[in-house]
């Protein structure tokens, strides 16, 4: 081996450009070292299951996996299973990417929903009721203020949700209620209590997510059951991204907004005229109820948000 000092005295007599090279080089190296522990912070700040949420039931049915960037929900005979988030939120943008039940998925329910707790809750609703082998997949939209609901608006999707990961969103602020399918809106639901609507935007919600059974009339209005023997039936999550207010414990303020980005777009967030030409295409190809249509089920008169602005 080459005595040190002896390699310290030849660095001494090389080239001056020599020497700025090697300068430069290390210097690059160690930006090099920065920006990879730097993207490594980020990667380890973004969400994360065991971090942001807790189970609500289903024992094992409950699973977190690749270090907590996906999870799964089982439903089988006995029971499903669900998780909620950890925070609660006034108003925010929440987006989950989902791979649903692939084949005969007849009388499942996975869902993707913000709620409140006790009397009068409000509720935001994704809702995606299966079907048989070949039949598409039906969402269903809902939303509650006050406790009262009866709000629901379905519709086929564009794409089959069982192959691969797809995005579902709702943007909830004091002005309106988005909700999109890989940025896609769907449906707008406008805050309309001069009208004496009412609205929810005094409770703060969770973001909860399960799997379960509910053949009496989740499949073509419960004439199609489950079929256990292909059970256990599975539901992928994962990028599950909650940008928005977060309540105090204890107190209804906010106190901060969670966001990697600090993008507060949500807060005052509509559709522009690419999104209004959007959710008119989605309305007129994919949708397949709406109560604001339903003469039969309101026979004195539809509900007044229905004879406001669509979008």
């Amino acid at each position: 081996m080459q005595d040190k000092s002896l390699l310290s005295s030849e660095i001494l007599r090389l080239p001056s450009q020599v020497k700025m090279i090697s300068v430069a080089f290390f210097k690059a190296s160690i930006t090099l070292q920065i920006s990879v522990i730097a993207s490594l912070l980020l990667a380890a700040s973004a969400s994360n299951f065991y971090q942001d949420v807790d189970q609500t039931f289903g024992d094992q049915r409950f699973k977190i996996l690749e270090g907590g960037q996906l999870l799964t929900l089982s439903l089988d005979k006995s029971s499903g299973s669900g998780f909620q988030s950890k925070n609660e939120f006034l108003f925010g943008r929440f987006d989950m990417q989902l791979k649903l039940i692939p084949g005969n998925s007849a009388g499942t329910v996975t869902t993707f929903y913000l709620s409140s707790q006790g009397p009068g809750h409000d509720e935001i609703d994704f809702e995606f009721l299966g079907n048989s082998s070949g039949q598409p997949y039906t969402i269903h939209t809902n939303v509650y203020a006050q406790g009262n609901g009866g709000r629901e608006q379905q519709f086929r999707l564009w794409f089959d949700p069982t192959t691969s990961f797809h995005t579902y969103s709702i943007v909830w602020n004091s002005q309106r209620i988005i909700f999109l399918v890989d940025n896609i809106p769907i449906r707008v639901f406008n805050n309309q209590e001069s009208n004496g609507v009412p609205y929810p935007k005094n409770q703060a919600m969770r973001v909860y997510c399960s799997l379960w059974n509910a053949d009496d009339w989740a499949t073509q209005g419960g004439r199609v059951k489950t079929d256990w023997a292909l059970a256990p039936f599975t539901v992928s999550y994962r990028n599950f991204n909650a940008n928005g207010c977060v309540k105090v414990p204890g107190s209804s303020a906010c106190g901060s907004t969670n966001s990697l980005n600090n993008d507060q777009a949500w807060q005052s967030q509509g559709l522009d005229a690419k999104g209004r030409n959007r959710i008119r295409w989605v309305q007129q190809k994919f949708m397949i109820y709406n109560y604001c249509s339903d003469a039969t089920r309101f026979p004195q008169g539809f509900p007044s948000e229905c004879r406001g602005s669509r979008f």
